[in-house]
């Protein structure tokens, strides 16, 4: 059987996307032991910083029976030169799944392609997929089936933003996307979910009427050197109370963290009875859990 990978939401088909939804809420109303992957052995390999991705997969692991080991690229022969391929050839004999954090989206395409075991998609510059389960499994949790929904995104049009347009496909929500001239997500993005997705560059505009806020940082990991001039383009772009107002009156806030009280959001509207920034944390957690086992033990979900 073909070994499957978890890159992007579309390596799922929306039912089966539903299902780890429902399965991640059973799971973790349940509270029970549940070993299902002792000594099953996560690899992990993160070439950028992480507190919420790292712990979840970690703690993840552990509570389903098995173990990690980490890599940093100081801890690999990737910081000496090993070509990935290699890396992936070799890693993918000694361990049963891997999660990989990296810089360049074509980076976990390639060591997927060369690995013998599933490979999750930690986050890259284009996708942050295990985000977007714990964001829907949030959804779900608080106001049941997203479809229908419609969703505002406010900011850049980072991986977080790409992610949402496959989940408004996927999940059949209409995204607004609020963002400054020349922070627009990729075209082709765009043009696949047009049916789903609008484009604005007013936050009023996209706000008005949603049952979901969303937004994140205005300067992710390795943009620090644009974080002026990405001040003055977002400047108008901060998820305020007032901006909230706009929005259907249960509307819900989210953010993948960390946040940046002050820019990206108001301290008011993330500590505030709309934001579920909390539960959506612990949910990559429970979320992760259920991804591990539906690419390491397919036939369970049977």
């Amino acid at each position: 059987m073909k070994t499957r990978h978890f890159l992007t939401l579309m390596d799922l088909q929306a039912e089966e996307l539903r299902m780890l939804i429902q399965r991640a809420m059973e799971r973790k109303r349940l509270k029970a032991p549940y070993e299902p992957l002792k000594n099953r052995v996560l690899g992990m390999i993160f070439e950028k910083a992480s507190t919420r991705t790292r712990v979840s997969f970690e703690a993840g692991i552990v509570q389903l029976g098995g173990a990690a080991i980490f890599l940093s690229p100081r801890d690999s022969q990737l910081e000496r030169g090993e070509p990935l391929e290699d890396t992936a050839r070799v890693l993918s004999r000694m361990v049963d799944i891997i999660a990989l954090r990296t810089h360049h989206h074509n980076t976990v395409e390639r060591f997927a392609e060369y690995s013998e075991v599933p490979v999750i998609n930690a986050l890259t510059d284009r996708f942050h997929p295990c985000q977007l389960l714990a964001d829907l499994q949030t959804w779900f949790e608080h106001r049941g089936d997203i479809r229908g929904c419609t969703v505002a995104w406010i900011g850049d049009g980072n991986n977080m933003c790409q992610s949402y347009i496959n989940a408004a496909r996927m999940m059949d929500f209409h995204l607004n996307i609020a963002c400054p001239k020349g922070y627009e997500p990729e075209k082709v993005l765009l043009q696949d979910a047009a049916s789903h997705v609008s484009l604005t560059h007013d936050p009023k505009e996209a706000a008005k009427g949603a049952n979901l806020i969303v937004t994140d940082v205005w300067a992710s990991m390795g943009q620090e050197q644009e974080q002026q001039q990405r001040f003055e383009a977002f400047r108008n772009f901060q998820v305020t109370s007032k901006l909230m107002q706009l929005a259907h009156p249960e509307a819900l806030f989210m953010h993948c963290l960390p946040a940046h009280r002050g820019e990206e959001v108001s301290a008011e509207v993330l500590e505030g009875n709309q934001s579920v920034v909390w539960d959506e944390a612990e949910n990559r957690l429970h979320a992760q859990k259920v991804l591990l086992e539906f690419l390491l033990l397919p036939h369970s979900f049977g």
